[in-house]
C-alpha cells in the first residue's frame, strides 16, 4: 500500500473534479506513464487481467485453436474458451515452467490460429523460440504477462514481446491498482480496435462495433500512480527477501524454477517445488496452523480442469501437485523469513523416515 496520504491528495482531485471513469485524466496519466516506463507506444488500463486476455483474443480476430500452456493461473485457459476457441495444452519446461517451445510444432494443426503463453512467476518465456514458430507458420503470439511486470530480457521489457502482451494488476501483483489490467501493443490499428472495444464499441453517440466496458476507474488509477515508482524500491526488496529465503531453507529437498541467462528479474513470487504432494499437504497445514497462508499457485494443471478436453501434459500435472508459493511481499521481514523456514525445515524432517 502507498502512504495513504499520497493516495488521499489524489483522491481529493477526483472528488474536486466529480469524475469517477470514463478515461478520466488519472486514468489516462498512468496510460501515459506506464508507456513510458515500459517503453511500449501504446497501453490500454483494464477493469482487470482477464478482460485484458479477452480483448487481446477479440482484437486479433482469433478463431479455433490456440496452442496454450496448462500451467497458469485458470483465466488464461478461461479467457480462450469465453472467446469461443478451442485451448490446446502443450506442456511445459521443467526448469522455468512456461510453456515449452519445443513442442509447439507438433501441436499445430490446420485450425490453429495462435499461441498463448503465460511468462510463470515472472520468468521469460523462451520468447524468440516461440517466434520463430509463429513466423514459420503465421501465427499470432500472445503473452499473459499477469506475473513480468519488471522483467526484462536483454535489457527489453517482457512485455514488449508478441503481438500483444497483456497484463494483470490486480492486488497481489508486484504492480497494482487494487483491480486492475492492461493491454500492450505495438500496432496503432490494433491499439485502436482495443480502445474500442473496451468502450461498448462506440465513440460518443457513433456506434462503431460490438464492446464490452473494459474500463476502469480514477479511484484505481490513482493506486498506480501512487504505486509506479517504487517499482524498482519493491523488486530490491523483494530480491533480498528472495535470498534470505533461499539461505534459510537450504539443505531441504527443495526445488526452485530456474531464472533464464540475460534475465532481469522481477522476483514477483517465491514458488518451492516439493519432493511430492504429500510433503506439500504436510507443509501447508503446518502452516495454516501457525496463521500462515500459503497458495497452490497453480493447481491443477488446466489440462485436468473438468469442461475442458486436454491432453496429457505430464510435466505441468507433476508440478502443479508439487509447487506452494510462500508469503512473498516486501514488507515480510527478514524475522518472518526465518520462522516460515524453520516451520517449512520443521515439517519437512518429520517426514523424514529415521534410518
Amino acid at each position: 500500500m502507498p502512504p495513504l496520504d499520497e493516495y488521499v491528495t489524489y483522491l481529493t482531485g477526483v472528488w474536486e473534479r466529480a469524475r469517477l471513469t470514463n478515461n478520466g485524466p488519472l486514468l489516462l496519466q498512468l496510460e501515459a506513464e506506464l508507456s513510458r516506463y515500459l517503453a511500449i507506444p501504446y497501453v490500454h488500463v483494464t477493469a482487470n487481467g482477464t478482460v485484458a486476455l479477452q480483448l487481446a483474443i477479440r482484437a486479433l480476430g482469433l478463431a479455433g485453436e490456440i496452442l496454450t500452456t496448462p500451467f497458469s493461473y485458470v483465466a488464461t485457459t478461461s479467457a480462450i474458451l469465453w472467446e469461443n476457441c478451442t485451448p490446446v495444452f502443450v506442456d511445459i519446461d521443467p526448469h522455468t515452467f512456461c510453456l515449452d517451445a519445443t513442442l509447439l510444432e507438433a501441436a499445430i494443426t490446420p485450425r490453429t490460429c495462435a499461441i498463448l503463453a503465460t511468462h510463470v512467476y515472472g520468468l521469460p518465456c523462451d520468447v524468440e523460440a516461440i517466434e520463430a514458430v509463429a513466423q514459420r507458420h503465421q501465427l499470432k503470439v500472445i503473452y499473459d504477462g499477469a506475473h513480468a511486470f519488471g522483467t526484462k530480457v536483454r535489457g527489453r521489457s517482457l512485455l514488449s514481446y508478441g503481438d500483444v502482451a497483456t497484463c494483470s494488476f490486480h492486488a497481489t501483483k508486484l504492480f497494482h491498482m487494487g483491480e486492475g489490467g492492461a493491454v500492450l501493443v505495438h500496432d496503432q490499428q490494433l491499439a485502436i480496435e482495443i480502445n474500442l472495444l473496451k468502450s461498448f464499441g462506440h465513440v460518443g453517440d457513433e456506434h462503431l462495433s460490438l464492446g464490452i466496458n473494459g474500463k476502469n476507474s480514477e479511484l484505481h488509477a490513482a493506486m498506480g500512480l501512487c504505486l509506479l515508482p517504487r517499482v524498482p524500491d519493491f523488486i530490491r526488496e523483494r530480491a533480498t527477501l528472495y535470498h534470505q529465503y533461499r539461505r534459510a531453507l537450504a539443505g531441504l529437498p527443495l526445488a526452485y524454477p530456474v531464472v533464464p541467462a540475460d534475465t532481469e528479474y522481477n522476483y514477483a513470487f517465491f514458488p518451492v517445488v516439493l519432493e511430492d504432494e504429500t510433503a506439500l499437504l504436510h507443509v501447508k497445514a503446518l502452516l495454516a496452523e501457525h496463521d500462515i497462508d500459503t497458495r497452490r499457485y497453480f493447481y491443477p494443471s488446466l489440462n485436468l480442469l473438468p469442461y475442458v478436453a486436454g491432453a496429457s501434459c505430464p510435466v505441468s500435472e507433476d508440478i502443479s501437485r508439487r509447487v506452494l508459493c510462500l508469503p512473498f511481499y516486501p514488507q515480510l521481514g527478514a524475522e518472518q523469513v526465518s520462522r516460515i523456514a524453520g516451520l517449512v525445515r520443521h515439517a519437512l524432517v518429520g517426514l523424514v523416515p529415521a534410518c
